[in-house]
């Protein structure tokens, strides 16, 4: 542990290893058994979603972990059915599919910033319910998770970002609109637990003011909810290459552009 309680480094670096083996493994099992899985990551304004999802991916196929984060809905989108746009990126057999930030935008952001009405967020709360268990209903797995970080941490990463000019670009207006609108969004997330949390389709919260910690935890819990095996491989050969036969692919690229060596 560190002085300030959090996670040290190293710690976290030697954790992490061993569970992105383990994603891999899950990877492996997933495309052999052609399993559909949908992991829904939702919570906070700097939460730490893109470091968990990067924390999650960085040693597995985007072949198979698809990340999808949409951008705000067109003119056409906002005249189909609300989860229609989310839908579209369902995953199919051997799939993994992350949403940085999904359907739940209608039970926070669009309720709480005015983007859908009253009568449109109540119907979302009635009706997600069903839909979740129609999709699990036709093979998917579907797992949620709410990033939980507290205001002073908030904060801080705000701040953060307004200084760094390698993070501004994660501090959107509408992170700015939001950021005095706290209690607003607890009472939605409130809310949205209360109708759906279910057994079906839980809810499970992570704690992210140690960002280390969370995204270990996180990881754990995904993993230890899909019962995947390892599956045994073959170790594989590299064959002999074949003889160029006064083939020189090097003198081939004499005289062409290459890149200027700075380093």
């Amino acid at each position: 542990m560190a002085d300030d309680g959090k996670l040290k480094r190293k710690v976290y670096e030697k954790e992490l290893a061993r569970l992105q083996i383990e994603l891999c493994h899950l990877q492996d099992w997933v495309k052999a058994k052609g399993e559909r899985i949908i992991i829904v990551l939702e919570g906070r304004d700097a939460a730490g979603k893109g470091g968990l999802i990067k924390a999650m991916t960085a040693r597995v196929s985007p072949r198979v972990f698809r990340v999808v984060a949409l951008p705000a809905p067109t003119d056409r989108d906002k005249t189909s059915m609300y989860l229609q746009r989310y839908m579209h990126h369902f995953p199919a057999g051997g799939e993994i599919v992350i949403f940085d930030r999904s359907w739940y935008n209608r039970a926070g952001v669009e309720p709480v910033m005015g983007f859908c009405t009253k009568e449109q967020h109540e119907q979302f709360l009635k009706f997600c319910p069903n839909v979740e268990r129609f999709i699990q209903g036709g093979g998917i797995r579907l797992l949620k998770l709410w990033l939980e970080v507290g205001q002073k941490e908030q904060t801080k990463r705000f701040m953060a970002r307004v200084d760094d000019p390698v993070r501004q670009w994660k501090l959107s207006p509408m992170d700015i609109k939001s950021y005095d609108r706290w209690y607003d969004y607890s009472r939605a997330r409130d809310l949205m637990l209360k109708h759906t949390d279910t057994d079906d389709a839980p809810w499970h919260i992570v704690r992210t003011d140690d960002k280390r910690r969370g995204r270990l935890n996180a990881i754990s819990h995904l993993l230890a909810s899909i019962p995947y095996k390892r599956i045994d491989k073959d170790k594989a050969k590299l064959p002999k290459r074949s003889d160029k036969k006064k083939y020189d692919d090097q003198v081939t690229l004499e005289g062409r552009r290459f890149v200027e060596e700075l380093f």
